[in-house]
């Protein structure tokens, strides 16, 4: 991926206010609903995205700063990145994650998925020590042969998958390749368990244990189980009523806009939101923001002379 600051069109020293405004201006221009007859505009969106999930992660944004990873967030040794190659080395992988759906793990040390209690176990027989014939006697007894370590895997997940429950195709530190199925009522932060999955041992493998990160998006906002949006409507469309065409985690939906609606009107679209964790699914909450022209003569000359006399800020005491 080219340099993250480039491709967000910032300077190395912009604030993370200056990095999420160039992101959503970025997102809205190329977002793939926006674009469906163009795929370098689904290509460049892509690595937009790539670059705000980087550059609005304070410790990675760091590490890259500093050389200490790539721009895919890839470790960049002294030897190209990690410590792979020989027999009974350890992989570079550090537990990150691609925006390509994947994710990278291994031994990101001890927190990270090695279980040093299974490592003495292996050496000594069990975890109260050197028991077993070599120093509890002929009569001691022998535990079960330690499972291998678990890994542990952090998975980004788009907001859309995540609130759609889409397969989330993913690639463990053995190179091998799972779909996994995103449980109901996902939340951030969330850890899954794959058994089996982890490192081999005398008594099997370990498992992975994988913590859901759901990204964030350029427009909609999660609020419980619900999905908010602002919509942005013309003012004849408030006034006159309208179809208007909205975007929602499943596609694109007509919403019909009542005539005389106001800014901050909300408005539901039922089973639009986020599984709850007994299979059904909360809503996408619309609220309507009137856009109104900059500067248009014609929208003058139309209202010269007419004037709205009601308080309409009398709710408010003033």
């Amino acid at each position: 991926m080219a340099d993250p600051y480039s491709t967000l069109g910032v300077p190395r020293s912009a604030t993370e206010k200056d990095i999420k405004s160039a992101y959503r201006k970025l997102a809205k221009e190329l977002h793939p609903d926006k674009n469906k007859d163009n795929p370098k505009a689904t290509e460049r969106f892509s690595e937009v995205t790539r670059a705000y999930d980087l550059l609005s992660d304070k410790d990675k944004r760091a590490k890259f700063d500093r050389g200490e990873i790539d721009a895919d967030g890839n470790p960049m040794g002294p030897f190209g990145g990690g410590f792979g190659g020989g027999a009974g080395g350890f992989r570079g992988n550090q537990g990150g994650f691609r925006h390509d759906g994947g994710f990278e793990g291994g031994f990101g040390g001890a927190a990270e998925g090695i279980d040093i209690g299974d490592i003495f176990e292996g050496l000594f027989g069990g975890r109260g020590g050197m028991g077993g014939a070599g120093m509890g006697g002929a009569g001691a007894r022998r535990g079960p042969p330690p499972k291998g370590a678990n890994v542990s895997y952090r998975l980004k997940v788009p907001f859309e998958d995540a609130a759609t429950r889409a397969n989330q195709r993913i690639t463990l530190s053995d190179g091998k390749t799972i779909d996994l199925k995103l449980p109901s009522g996902i939340e951030n932060g969330q850890q899954m368990r794959l058994s089996g999955k982890g490192e081999p041992g005398p008594g099997g493998h370990g498992d992975a244990i994988v913590t859901i990160e759901i990204g964030t998006h350029p427009f909609y906002e999660r609020d419980g189980d619900n999905i908010r949006l602002d919509l942005p409507i013309s003012l004849s469309e408030a006034v006159h009523g309208a179809k208007v065409k909205v975007p929602t985690v499943d596609g694109a939906v007509m919403l019909t806009v009542a005539p005389g609606s106001s800014s901050g009107r909300t408005l539901r679209l039922k089973d639009r939101g986020f599984s709850r964790k007994d299979g059904t699914r909360g809503d996408q909450l619309v609220t309507l923001q009137i856009d109104l022209p900059a500067d248009d003569p014609d929208l003058k000359a139309r209202l010269d002379g007419w004037a709205d006399m009601r308080n309409v800020r009398s709710k408010l005491g003033v």
